[in-house]
């Protein structure tokens, strides 16, 4: 299968295919599916399993992790711990996604298919620092390939390998490190690496240089444990796409080869990117090939002749599909009795934490847990904000008596925004906020009283260089705009994050609850965002 003839109206592709946080991707191919997993962190559920026929249309399948361990652990958000860079391979029938918690160690999670269902993990190696693990099933052989986290293990830049028996769940012998980032000219932050065989060849793909500066090198051996060569094989050039990161590599069934790495963002996290790769003389080459130089990233893929043609990402790609054209739903109608798979939470959920009735509402109880701080709330509902200008709308009813209960609409990073309603004085008003402050929010809303028993509309809209405005209005009236000077601010490790929550103050009984009517998630490429 071809992957840039499938593509919808006839067109190719424009980078990135997906225009949100999908971290530290890694994808391998079952028959013609394309299967690709994605780094989680703090997020629950956790590992999102994406699919696709054509590598520009995704839907989220699964997710591979039902509650982030240890459960407990994990019930209060945990930013940037968790679950780093996965990896995933199919072999004898079973998907293996091998993930590292850096605090704990690597694991192991197995399923027939994308769908799941998926095992509970399985611990490979223990310790800490242990990153981005990749395995590599060779005959009768199994090797594992990590990095390691210096806030952990105070070791960095050094890529090791462990034989794992033939379940590939417990190593054989004593690891070994393969490629030392010291020893390669201009290296540092090595890390992230995939071990692949091609022919006679061993190859480590791995990014140096830093997340959001650095390039992609390749290694290769004719053994396992080396020695290695190396070259840098994909780096940002003359192209706005820094720092081009780690990814996986994917053979298509007609024999074309393909690279989806990331690029970091900033305030909308790590986007993924497709490179074309041919080989010459049995070295990758990714991108758009330059005399005497690394490739550089391509802004996407055309149709010419019946057959695709590279462009440079410094060129027009009006001609393309668009970015992303293709990405997971986002809008929501609540028409469910279960949540859809774009949803996930900032920690572990606690049973009973969502009510889905079916009728287009989503119930969120008020958990009394409000410190004034969304970050500490584990109950804030999320997704990825989008890269692309996008518009949120939704509906809200607070029904609650407790002082200071709030329920909301926000954009959440290391910084927030939100507009919601509050009670305050004995009845509900609309207001909203910046934080995390002092002690508490800094308000930007005035608060107003609004109509006893209906809900209240929230809008919130963001640009393209992460500038948020919101504004809200009851009945068919005219939307009032809030004036606030705010700009998303990503995560720790993960980009900002559309979310609705609810909570009450600590202490606070019989608090009620948020109810959410259906929520619309609306891109514009060309800018404009009604």
């Amino acid at each position: 299968m071809s992957l840039t003839p499938r593509p919808a109206h006839g067109l190719g592709y424009t980078n990135p295919i997906l225009d949100a946080d999908w971290p530290d991707p890694d994808v391998t191919r079952v028959g013609e599916q394309y299967v690709l997993v994605a780094s989680s962190f703090n997020r629950s559920p956790g590992l999102p399993v994406l699919v696709s026929d054509d590598f520009v249309h995704w839907s989220i399948a699964s997710h591979a992790l039902a509650r982030i361990h240890p459960v407990e652990h994990f019930e209060f958000p945990r930013h940037g711990q968790g679950v780093w860079a996965p990896s995933i391979r199919f072999h004898d029938g079973l998907l293996r996604i091998y993930y590292p918690d850096p605090d704990r160690g690597i694991f192991v999670v197995t399923a027939p298919g994308p769908e799941g269902p998926w095992s509970e993990p399985i611990a490979v190696l223990e310790g800490l620092g242990l990153i981005d693990p990749c395995p590599l099933f060779d005959g009768e052989h199994v090797y594992l390939v990590h990095g390691w986290a210096a806030s952990r293990s105070g070791r960095s830049n050094e890529l090791t390998v462990v034989e794992l028996d033939a379940s590939g769940t417990r190593p054989v012998g004593m690891p070994r490190t393969v490629i030392d980032g010291d020893e390669v000219p201009g290296c540092s932050t090595l890390e992230g690496p995939k071990f692949y065989r091609r022919g006679e060849h061993y190859y480590v793909f791995a990014p140096a240089g830093g997340v959001a500066t650095g390039w992609q090198l390749a290694f290769r051996s004719t053994s396992p444990w080396g020695p290695y060569e190396s070259r840098i094989v994909l780096e940002q050039g003359e192209t706005a796409v820094n720092g081009p990161h780690q990814g996986g590599w994917v053979t298509a069934d007609d024999g074309s080869d393909w690279f989806v790495h990331f690029q970091d963002t900033g305030a909308f996290g790590r986007v993924v990117h497709l490179q074309p790769v041919s080989w010459n003389d049995g070295w990758p080459l990714m991108g758009e090939p330059r005399e005497g130089l690394p490739g550089q990233p391509v802004a996407g893929m055309r149709r010419s002749s019946g057959s695709a043609t590279k462009e440079s990402a410094s060129r027009d790609h009006h001609r393309f599909a668009r970015p992303g054209a293709g990405v997971p739903t986002r809008s929501d109608d609540f028409a469910a009795t279960s949540l859809a798979p774009q949803w996930h939470w900032q920690a572990n959920p606690r049973p009973g934490q969502v009510t889905l009735r079916g009728d287009g509402a989503l119930v969120l109880p008020l958990r009394s847990n409000d410190s004034g701080n969304l970050r500490t709330l584990p109950q804030v509902l999320s997704q990825q904000l989008p890269q692309s200008p996008t518009a949120v709308t939704t509906s809200l009813h607070l029904d609650s008596r407790v002082e200071g209960a709030r329920a909301g609409l926000t954009v959440l990073g290391t910084e927030y925004a939100w507009i919601g309603l509050v009670v305050s004085d004995g009845s509900v008003h609309v207001t909203g906020g910046v934080g995390p402050g002092h002690r508490g929010d800094r308000a930007f809303v005035e608060p107003a009283p609004v109509a006893s028993g209906a809900p209240v509309e929230l809008r919130l809209r963001s640009t393209s260089d992460a500038r948020v405005d919101v504004a809200w209005r009851q009945g068919d009236g005219e939307w009032t705009e809030a004036i606030m000077p705010f700009r998303a601010k990503q995560g720790t490790w993960i980009g900002a994050e559309i979310g609705l929550f609810s909570a009450a103050p600590y202490g606070a009984v019989d608090t009620g609850e948020a109810v959410f009517g259906a929520i619309d998630i609306r891109t514009d490429r060309e800018g404009n965002v009604a």
